[in-house]
């Protein structure tokens, strides 16, 4: 008996169908693995290749450590490790980079030729991004300038700690580094079957009540334990690897890329609630699925394309095949982390086209981080505008009984701009402030989740398939449903 042969006569105690050589129909289309056929002997290599590697990525992700008396995740403690060992030096070459992409977005959009590097890179940004790379990179000079140099003094309402001085150091730098190591881990996460061992047991639950895939539970992990960036960037990866349609994509970004713990612990305590973390913190997480069990089901989430972004479009059998929890659930799972893992190529393969991939959403990323984070702050800060536009839920907080109704009103809108803004506006008064009321203003920052310093800009340079005018008209939808629900927990806890 020949090699061949006894491949093949080992493969039928595993399969009926023969699996030598493997040969994948189409790799655009992430479903390949239920259509393969692959040997015993194989199927034990790529359950031990989607173990150990999904093992590592659980570890960097989602299991906290305790290191000389601080907790993190060990995604954090590398995290923090590049951000101290490059310090200042991090600033200068974020400002370098913005420098350069502001400069290649004015020549790839207007007169580089068809087919050239910057023509691809640029060609598909609006007529209006080179100008919002121009004033995110100016913004960034003043701040860089201002710290370095004693001699430059720049304009407060740029380089204030409530403007640049929050922007800049805490979430552009942060942003920086969460996408490179990120990147560096990613594929560990999300290529070799880890996710489609958890989305074939959540599938039941999350396609009826979120219609999304169990997948997505992932997604909403990650942004709890990591970040909200993190997480977008996650749902922007696998949309383009044609695991999430059009309107899977855009639910999961915009109603699952809730605040980390950390973060949202900063939060909290900000609002005085410390001592209620818990039932705050948890109580804004139930709130986040109730909120979108609703808006998956009206516009403009409901009216996106199921369509991947390769074009196939997704069947009503895709989405109703595997919604109902049965005896082989476990197992068709390890099958599909199997094939998934023996499939994928080299981890350095995926590594370094992961890197890769990081690295071109960098440039853009940050310097449109730069210019509406610092931007929408400043609207904040040095305008009335967020005031008049918080008095328009003045008459919806009075009917849902929430105390402090003027104090908090303005605190709804500006959200819009930074979740952390909210709560800054009741910093300084929060002795005079119902605890009753804390808690809405908290809670209500922490389920809006779209906001322009951060994930709004994330989503729109990742090129996920949402505009920013329908992530405005979400992030009202998100609010006005959310106001009752709080308030119900609000009277409920409070």
């Amino acid at each position: 008996m020949d090699d061949h042969t006894a491949i093949l006569e080992e493969n039928k105690l595993y399969h009926e169908e023969p699996a030598f050589p493997i040969e994948i129909p189409d790799r655009d289309d992430p479903s390949y693995v239920d259509y393969i056929t692959i040997t015993k002997s194989q199927y034990k290599i790529g359950l031990i290749k989607s173990i150990f590697f999904t093992g590592i990525a659980l570890l960097v992700f989602f299991v906290p450590l305790t290191i000389n008396g601080k907790t993190d995740i060990l995604f954090g403690y590398i995290y923090n490790y590049f951000v101290n060992l490059v310090g200042n030096l991090g600033l200068w070459i974020v400002t370098i980079l913005m420098i350069a992409n502001t400069i290649g977005s004015f020549y790839g959009k207007f007169l580089a030729k068809k087919g050239s590097f910057f023509h691809e890179y640029y060609g598909h940004d609006s007529i209006f991004h080179p100008f919002l790379y121009l004033l995110g990179a100016v913004y960034t000079i003043i701040y860089t300038l201002h710290v370095n140099f004693a001699s430059v003094t720049g304009p407060e309402w740029i380089v204030g700690s409530a403007t640049g001085g929050t922007v800049i150091p805490s979430i552009v730098l942060g942003v920086f580094w969460i996408i490179i190591v990120g990147a560096f881990f990613m594929p560990f996460l999300l290529n070799y079957g880890g996710i489609d061992f958890v989305g074939s047991i959540l599938e039941p639950i999350m396609r009826p009540v979120f219609k999304v895939p169990g997948k997505s539970a992932i997604d909403a992990i990650a942004s709890f334990v990591t970040s909200s960036s993190m997480a977008v960037i996650i749902t922007s990866k696998l949309y383009k690897m044609n695991v999430y349609t059009k309107r899977e994509a855009a639910v999961i970004s915009t109603s699952f890329s809730a605040v980390s713990v950390g973060f949202a612990l900063l939060v909290i305590n900000t609002a005085g609630l410390g001592d209620h973390f818990l039932k705050t913190y948890f109580s804004s997480l139930i709130i986040t699925f109730i909120i979108t069990f609703f808006m998956v089901r009206i516009p403009p989430l409901s009216k996106k394309s199921n369509e991947y972004s390769s074009g196939k479009i997704q069947t009503d059998e895709d989405r109703t095949s595997e919604t109902k929890f049965e005896k082989g659930i476990l197992r068709r799972g390890l099958d599909r982390a199997a094939k998934r893992a023996y499939t994928a190529q080299s981890i350095y393969k995926e590594i370094i086209l992961s890197l890769v991939d990081g690295f071109k959403v960098i440039p853009k990323v940050l310097t449109l981080l730069s210019a509406a984070g610092i931007t929408g702050l400043i609207i904040a800060e040095y305008t009335p505008l967020f005031q008049w536009m918080g008095q328009v839920f003045v008459p919806l907080l009075n009917l849902m009984a929430v105390p402090n109704t003027q104090e908090i009103a303005p605190s709804i809108p500006v959200g819009f701009a930074e979740m952390f803004l909210p709560v800054l506006l009741i910093a300084d008064k929060i002795e005079f402030i119902d605890i009753g009321a804390r808690y809405f203003i908290t809670t209500l920052s922490m389920v809006q989740i779209i906001f322009l310093s951060e994930t709004v800009v994330v989503m729109m340079a990742t090129r996920l398939p949402v505009k920013f005018l329908e992530l405005a008209v979400l992030f009202l939808l998100r609010t006005l449903i959310a106001i009752p629900i709080v308030a119900i927990f609000m009277h409920i806890l409070f």
